[in-house]
């Protein structure tokens, strides 16, 4: 955003409640020209775009891996990452594609899987701005760049701002994809209303829909859809049954399909079968196989921000978890997914400056009522107090039962915070550091500040781990000393009556 552009929105939004709407002709003119610009390079790939409040990055990058894995180039756009376009068939497709063979001659086999053998991975790009679906212009010079790097589909993960805004003018959306929609972002739309008809845009706009039945708001896109599937785990054609969830990921079976699919994931928590789902019902329409939808989405370790686990070996007797939930919905997601954890749970968490102010108490009385500790602190927090933010949240905490200076701490350095949370940790005690996710910054004012909860929570972990490492080493010292002390006094002893012996 140039300095001029950004003066005039700080000096203008706050102050006019129709600046949205002003502005409008504004991202129309931008989105064209940036089309013009590059091409509409779009054009050129078969794009599949997945919407909704929660679960989108994960769904994007389920689609993106399967594609990539059944030998099909594949681009994603997402709030993690851009480009990764595979160009590269692992083992599991090569293998696939064999089979294929076996029964065609090698002219038949896709362009695209001949000319992705022997050339290498296009680098998938940290998203270092605090965007899911970046500005036109942008947007079209990535798009160009996933283009020439020879993808056959883009997977781009799109956001009601980006719908509303005219981002993805130009962009032809083959498959879209909706995975669900609660309370988020009415700071900019201001009801749920306008933001549920931001998202519905992106159906609108595609020629086939994968819609979760299970949503309230689904018969919504239902309706706007020209050509769907609908699925879920109580309703929809595409349904999980055999549902088993764990702590290393889900297991379910897909009925419904025009064949047998076993789904299982290596990220846990019940939402992702939903995400998943969605993502194998992609894969069918596309024409992929059962074991190409399932070793496909079986193949993704994980996804940077989302359930990421904290493991530094065996001597780390509690549980760290990073993920970006930072809506109502997606923290009770998180919580259910943890819920039987056998030790306390400890959470940070905080709020972002200028974004939804109506979820901050919702948001803490959720932490409260599923953590033993509640940790509160900083989030983007830009041009507004910290302190009053904290407060919103601590009053949520305090309704759900919470006592600061009991199990209620308000520590406004996110880092402090999260050494904090970490040195309370015992055997089998959890903590969860919830809101940033994958972001390598923290907006603290007008300044994005280098920052990765990841990062921090491992140096945490190893300070802690290593702490004890000296403490047991320090107690096993103490106790050959007084092993040796001992042995001294008894040998003395026996000598002192051998000596009486002697005399004797």
């Amino acid at each position: 955003m140039s300095s001029l552009k950004k003066k005039f929105k700080e000096a203008t939004q706050d102050k006019l409640p129709f600046y949205n709407s002003l502005v409008k002709p504004l991202h129309l003119a931008e989105a064209v020209a940036a089309g013009v610009r590059f091409g509409f390079p779009a054009k050129k790939l078969r794009v599949i775009g997945v919407t909704g409040t929660n679960g989108k990055t994960t769904t994007s990058f389920m689609i993106w891996k399967m594609l990539n894995e059944s030998g099909h180039p594949t681009g994603i756009m997402s709030t993690v990452g851009w480009g990764g376009v595979s160009r590269q068939i692992s083992a599991s497709a090569d293998a696939l594609l064999a089979q294929r063979m076996s029964n065609t001659s090698r002219s038949a086999t896709p362009a695209s899987l001949n000319s992705a053998r022997d050339t290498s991975a296009f680098e998938l790009h940290s998203e270092l701005n605090h965007m899911t679906t970046v500005d036109s212009k942008t947007l079209n010079r990535r798009i160009k760049a996933i283009c020439e790097a020879g993808a056959e589909f883009l997977v781009l993960e799109t956001t009601s701002h980006a719908l509303a805004q005219f981002r993805t003018l130009g962009v032809p959306i083959e498959i879209a994809v909706f995975t669900n929609l609660t309370h988020e972002h009415l700071d900019y739309h201001k009801t749920i209303e306008n933001y549920r008809n931001a998202k519905l845009k992106l159906i609108k706009k595609a020629k086939y829909s994968v819609i979760n039945a299970d949503d309230k708001n689904g018969k919504y896109f239902v309706k706007a859809a020209k050509d769907y599937i609908t699925y879920g785990v109580k309703n929809g054609k595409f349904r999980a049954k055999k549902v088993e969830t764990g702590v290393f990921g889900v297991k379910y079976e897909v009925s419904d399909s025009s064949h047998d699919i076993k789904i299982q994931t290596k990220i846990p928590g019940e939402f992702n079968v939903y995400n998943s789902l969605a993502a194998a019902a992609v894969g069918e329409k596309l024409g992929l196989t059962s074991e190409e939808i399932s070793q496909g989405i079986y193949s993704l370790e994980s996804v940077e921000g989302r359930m990421n686990r904290i493991y530094l070996g065996e001597e780390q007797k509690f549980s760290v978890i990073v993920d970006y939930a930072h809506t109502p919905d997606a923290l009770e997601k998180v919580f259910k997914a943890v819920e039987n954890n056998p030790g306390r749970i400890i959470a940070v968490h905080g709020g972002a400056g200028r974004r939804d102010e109506s979820t901050r108490f919702s948001r803490g009385k959720i932490l409260g009522e599923n953590s033993d500790i509640v940790i509160i602190t900083e989030d983007d927090s830009r041009d507004e107090d910290p302190e009053k933010i904290a407060a919103e949240f601590k009053r949520g905490a305090e309704e759900a039962g919470k006592k600061e200076g009991k199990n209620l701490v308000v520590e406004l350095d996110r880092e402090k915070a999260i050494n904090a949370a970490i040195r309370l940790a015992k055997k089998n005690d959890l903590v969860l550091i919830l809101g940033k996710g994958h972001e390598k910054t923290i907006l603290r004012g007008e300044k994005a500040v280098p920052f990765e909860d990841i990062k921090v929570a491992e140096k945490a972990v190893k300070h802690k781990l290593d702490e004890l490492k000296k403490q047991r080493e320090l107690e096993e010292k103490k106790r050959e000393t007084e092993k040796k002390k001992q042995e001294e006094i008894k040998k003395k002893r026996l000598e002192k009556e051998e000596a009486w012996g002697n005399i004797v």
